[in-house]
């Protein structure tokens, strides 16, 4: 059983009190790829893109994403 990457976009998103649709405008990507990101669906992100998130955002990588180990319940 594998882990998963926890995106904690919206987090962030919420304490800058920031929209979904202005990061995307201000990371340069489109909204359909930002909302990708944001709800966890991304299958790859860029070394770039996060450097861009984390630059608008005023935040480190670990600030965006999470690791969480597999449960055993399941």
């Amino acid at each position: 059983m594998e882990g998963e990457i926890i995106f904690n976009i919206d987090v962030m998103l919420a304490k800058r009190k920031m929209s979904v649709s202005e990061l995307a405008d201000r990371v340069g990507i489109t909204l359909a790829n930002m909302s990708i990101l944001k709800t966890g669906k991304a299958k790859a992100v860029k070394v770039s893109t996060m450097a861009k998130l984390c630059e608008v955002l005023d935040c480190q990588p670990g600030d965006l994403f999470e690791y969480r180990k597999p449960s055993d319940d399941k």
